[in-house]
């Protein structure tokens, strides 16, 4: 079934300026709809490896909730598990400043109790024909507890990706039952109780192994913007691994994209430094917009 993936979908309504981005005025520009949330995202770029994930989430009952199923199947997502209920979507408003970057934005969360009721029923089934798991880690906790729960049960990986960090280190004691959590720096500061603003890569690093082998994280990965990545493990294999310069088009979803490269990576038993690489190319062709990386990144469908 290659990799299971659990969480909402979002209606993404992204504002861009035509000039320099005033925060309390009012900015001419234009507006983009597309279909995201954490979890989606994922699920997209996992496809463009070749390979065929399941998504266990929500759409809704509607000619938009249609238009997502159809757009999944296209990319041969196994969505056998997806629930079509009213309301079944969140919606993910932001608005971007002149240099791309993410000036706010405002969220509204769908209820996921159809997620819960569906992993309930068929969990096992699910999880069991599972080559690994993704949970995002702030959803409701008793869909992460099930998550976690299911993993064991049938001995799979189970990684964790971040959409509000405020309420994902709340839950530490989960965390810890993760084969690896990915955030960015600043999710990092929250997660530690850490400042890691004007700190070398090497001083970040040592703090993070600290933190994690302190507090009983089996691994993590740290995104660091434009210079790269650092991964740490309670194994001992840790390292950095530098980014790659590129046109900037649209930062969103390249965290997402790194994350999924991560997951593909350790799900068939690469290192870390080599699923950080491979993150890092994935998340590259998301800010650049360009063609599909399936003609310069190595087949995981064998």
């Amino acid at each position: 079934m290659s990799i299971v993936a659990v969480g909402p979908i979002y209606v993404d309504i992204k504002g861009f300026p035509l000039d320099g981005y005033i925060p309390t005025g009012r900015n001419a520009g234009f507006i983009q709809y597309v279909y995201g949330g954490v979890s989606h995202n994922v699920i997209r770029d996992i496809t463009s490896l070749n390979l065929k994930p399941t998504f266990v989430s929500m759409v809704d009952d509607s000619a938009i909730g249609q238009d997502i199923l159809n757009a999944l199947k296209e990319r041969k997502v196994n969505t056998e598990y997806m629930q079509v209920c009213e309301n079944g979507m969140g919606t993910w408003l932001a608005v971007f400043n002149e240099n791309n970057d993410v000036a706010g934005s405002i969220s509204a969360r769908p209820d996921l109790t159809p997620l819960l009721t569906m992993l309930k029923e068929k969990g096992d089934e699910i999880i069991s024909q599972a080559d690994s798991v993704v949970v995002e880690t702030d959803v409701d906790i008793e869909i992460v507890e099930r998550m976690i729960s299911l993993s064991k049960r049938h001995h799979k990986k189970i990684f964790g990706v971040v959409a509000n960090m405020g309420i994902a280190r709340e839950r530490k004691e989960l965390l810890k039952e993760l084969d690896c959590f990915v955030c960015n720096e600043q999710e990092a500061e929250q997660l530690f109780y850490a400042d890691y603003k004007d700190k070398s890569i090497e001083e970040i690093q040592a703090n993070i192994c600290k933190k994690i082998n302190k507090w009983g994280y089996k691994a993590i990965v740290v995104t660091l913007g434009s210079k790269g990545c650092l991964y740490a493990s309670q194994t001992g294999e840790t390292g950095f691994v530098p980014s790659q310069k590129v046109s900037v088009v649209d930062t969103t979803g390249a965290g997402d994209a790194f994350f999924a490269g991560v997951t593909v990576g350790l799900t068939y038993n690469k290192s870390f430094e080599e699923a950080c690489k491979l993150g890092t190319k994935l998340a590259c062709n998301v800010i650049q917009s360009t063609e599909s990386v399936c003609s310069y990144i190595e087949r995981f469908d064998d």
